[in-house]
């Protein structure tokens, strides 16, 4: 009986062990892929270290990351061991009070914590970035410095340092010679915890920082979005890093006892610390100086702060535009067009933002943008016909088309049949012949869409009923048929070809169809969201005229084509949608590439704020009635 529990137990433990490193194992692999899927492997490739160490962007969060986590652990270290012997020196009542004020941060949810930073900077008007997100790591880091060393102080002797003061030593010496050296075991379990507390933070790190300042936690969140493989380079140098410090932590102690073995605790455990912070930070530095490049000169030493979408720009447009501008990029990232509309109107400044047409004219009726100085652009005769004069800005007054595209249906044309497609339109969301088999998108604008399109009306109507009759049509949808509401994962998913069709934005479909020769993309005849995002000034751009530059380079033949190839949406710039979609072109065949024209039935979203809190609560309870289905 007893070898059987220790058979069970060992087999636990090496499912256990399975369990947690072969995720960090397929993630390794996969940083190895050729391709760009996150699930199929096409072969052995390095493209994505490559595009890891030439993006600006991934350097730089890996820079931050590892310089932000170095100092506030050195300085929560300090701070946190100087309060842990303070406290030991207090009244009962006193340490056992700062105790419990020490414990309160660890369990606060780290959300609470998080705003509570970010309000305390907002009302000292303190500009978020750099400092403040050191700030907000050393003040959670230092309760785990003290939680660690406060043992250790309690098992002293606590006359310890007056003897050693009765025998001539100064209560310097005191402290540092016998007292740190008992505890540094505590000290430097401390600071190891602080340290992978402060490398592994997202939520505190995202709502504290600013101006572009991105630690690896928030880079792999937005780049997770939409499907970047560097997520895995950059996840696997971590790896290799942190393993590196193990192997040092673990193994120079052995060695280091060999050669003295009079060598006292305080050395044992600090040498290999020291060790190993210093190998983290040449190993970060010198790659993050690897990843820049050189720079050319018409706006030497200026910054453009750009605002766009996750993972909307190529590979090489924003390295390059620093090249030959001289100019260097930081660029945020949103998840959608509010998020940016509420930085944008508590005043933050940007020189270029991304938003989709409905927020530009938002954008425009609350005087939030400048006017385009046409005399500093020469890209709007590369741009086509489709995308100029929309209805959101009529003139393109504000705004150069960036990316434009449709909303539709992409599908599996081994499981579903065209013809159902062709007489049912969005309406086939709710044939039970796919039933548990479809992708709803988790966006109230584009589900609302398609429900409005399938009941023949207009996605953009402000009448309460027939507002109400898509509500009633998307319930009936996730109640009956059982969809799988997603956001981006829909591109790989409908890659590996996991469910037989969803709804999806057009350069979505273009990746999966270039993927797949298996999948389809097709625009019902009642109507889609014709969609354009553009780029814009605001009213409060610290630099207009390099904003100006990089909206002519981002149209421009070169960027736009860099930035369509490896996204896949449709480019405004005519010859690169011509080259892209033509013969022996990447996206030839592709029907999704190239929007389609002519039917009377498509539709620009309009801003209307009465209809989308109208539409935003609605989707919320079409949500909660998915979830009871």
């Amino acid at each position: 009986m007893k070898k059987n529990n220790r058979l069970f137990g060992k087999l636990l433990m090496v499912l256990m062990i399975v369990f947690f490193y072969l995720p960090i194992v397929y993630m390794i692999v996969f940083s190895f892929n050729e391709g760009k899927s996150l699930t199929s492997f096409s072969g052995f490739s390095l493209r994505w270290y490559k595009h890891m160490l030439e993006s600006g962007d991934m350097m730089e969060a890996l820079y931050t990351t590892f310089g932000v986590a170095l100092i506030a652990t050195f300085v929560s270290t300090v701070v946190g061991t100087i309060s842990a012997i303070g406290l030991s020196k207090s009244k009962k009542i006193v340490r056992q009070l700062m105790e419990q004020v020490n414990n309160l941060p660890m369990m606060n949810p780290e959300i609470v914590t998080a705003i509570g930073l970010m309000l305390l900077f907002i009302t000292f008007r303190i500009e978020k970035g750099y400092m403040t997100m050191l700030l907000a790591h050393i003040a959670f880091c230092t309760p785990y410095v003290m939680l660690s060393v406060m043992p250790k102080i309690r098992s002293l002797d606590p006359n310890l340092a007056d003897a050693a003061m009765d025998l001539g030593a100064t209560p310097w010496k005191a402290l540092t010679k016998v007292v740190v050296p008992q505890i540094t075991p505590g000290i430097v379990s401390g600071a190891l915890i602080a340290f992978t507390m402060s490398v592994d933070d997202f939520i505190i790190s995202y709502f504290v920082t600013g101006r572009g300042v991105k630690n690896l936690s928030i880079m792999v969140y937005t780049m997770s979005k939409r499907m970047n493989p560097s997520i895995n380079a950059v996840s696997t140098l971590v790896v290799v890093i942190i393993t590196l410090v193990l192997i040092l932590i673990n193994v120079v102690p052995l060695i280091a006892a060999k050669r003295e073995k009079r060598e006292t605790p305080g050395k044992r455990y600090f040498l290999p610390a020291v060790a190993a912070v210093t190998v983290i930070a040449l190993i970060s530095v010198s790659v993050f100086q690897f990843g820049k490049g050189n720079v050319a000169r018409p706006f030497e030493g200026q910054t453009l702060h750009l605002y766009n979408w996750g993972e909307y720009t190529g590979e090489n447009i924003i390295r390059d535009f620093e090249e030959e501008t001289g100019a260097s990029v930081v660029m945020e990232n949103f998840d959608s067009n509010e998020q940016m509309y509420i930085k944008v109107a508590n005043g933050e400044s940007y020189d270029v933002l991304v938003p989709s047409d409905y927020m530009i004219q938002r954008l425009i009726q609350e005087d939030l943008l400048q006017k385009l100085d046409r005399s500093k652009l020469d890209c709007m005769e590369l741009l086509t016909e489709d995308v100029k004069g929309l209805p959101y800005d009529p003139k393109n007054e504000y705004s150069v088309p960036y990316f434009w595209g449709t909303v539709g249906i992409v599908y599996d044309k081994t499981k579903v049949d065209i013809k159902d497609l062709e007489e049912q339109g969005y309406n086939i969301f709710l044939n039970e012949k796919y039933k548990g088999d479809i992708y709803l998108y988790d966006s109230e604008r584009d589900s609302f869409m398609m429900a409005l399109k399938a009941l023949g009306y207009s996605m953009n109507t402000e009448n309460e009923q027939e507002i109400n009759e898509a509500y009633d049509w998307l319930v009936q949808c996730v109640q009956t048929m059982k969809p799988e509401i997603v956001t981006d994962e829909i591109i790989d998913n409908m890659a590996q070809g996991r469910k037989a069709l969803g709804l999806i934005y057009s350069g979505d479909a273009t990746y999966v169809m270039a993927e797949n020769e298996n999948m389809g993309y097709y625009l019902p005849e009642t109507g889609t969201n014709l969609w354009s995002d553009a780029m814009v000034i605001p009213k409060n751009a610290r630099n207009p005229e390099l904003a100006h530059a990089f909206i002519n380079y981002a149209s421009s033949y070169d960027g736009a084509y860099d930035n369509s190839s490896y996204v896949g949406y449709t480019s405004a710039n005519q010859e690169v949608m011509d080259t892209l979609s033509g013969e022996g072109g990447d996206y030839e065949g592709i029907n999704s590439y190239i929007p389609r024209s002519g039917n009377k039935m498509d539709e620009v979203f309009v801003y209307n704020e009465k209809t989308k809190q109208l539409i935003s609560n609605l989707w919320s309870r079409v949500k909660i009635a998915a979830s009871n289905a």
